[in-house]
């Protein structure tokens, strides 16, 4: 309620009173009534509305597939980078560790001699498929370096 003082000390009113009153509605005897054309709509509406979520949650689906299937064709992009370069690495090292003055120099270090004549065999694959090649054991002749 707005009110206002006067100069002498009065007040005065600025707006209407708003005064309510209790209406007593009663709405127990009112039967709502069925629209079957009402119905029939609101079912199409329904189902129209269904079929547009469910297209455009496809859509969303297909989208963020394509979208992970990107990511994981990178992460493999990038594993396979690395492994050829792991690869190129282990080349490297393979032909530094079969170089034969390496292996000289090694094998001299460690007091090793050349092998005498007679001394090696050589395992060659025989060219018969008559059956499974078995193992062979063959004298070992020790050679202790000169002291």
């Amino acid at each position: 309620m707005a009110t206002a003082v006067l100069n002498n000390g009065r007040r005065a009113w600025t707006t209407t009173p708003e005064i309510y009153f209790a209406k007593h509605i009663d709405n127990s005897r009112l039967v709502k009534v069925s629209d079957p054309k009402r119905r029939r709509e609101m079912v199409q509406f329904m189902c129209s509305l269904a079929i547009v979520f469910l297209v455009v949650m496809f859509y969303a689906w297909q989208h963020f597939s394509a979208i992970e299937y990107g990511y994981r064709i990178e992460a493999l992009k990038s594993q396979r980078d690395a492994l050829v370069e792991s690869n190129r690495q282990l080349k490297l090292e393979q032909a530094y560790l079969r170089n034969p003055e390496r292996i000289v120099a090694a094998a001299q270090q460690l007091g090793l001699q050349t092998p005498q004549v007679g001394q090696v065999m050589r395992l060659d694959v025989q060219q018969s498929d008559s059956g499974p090649v078995m193992a062979r054991a063959a004298a070992v002749t020790v050679i202790s370096p000169a002291n």
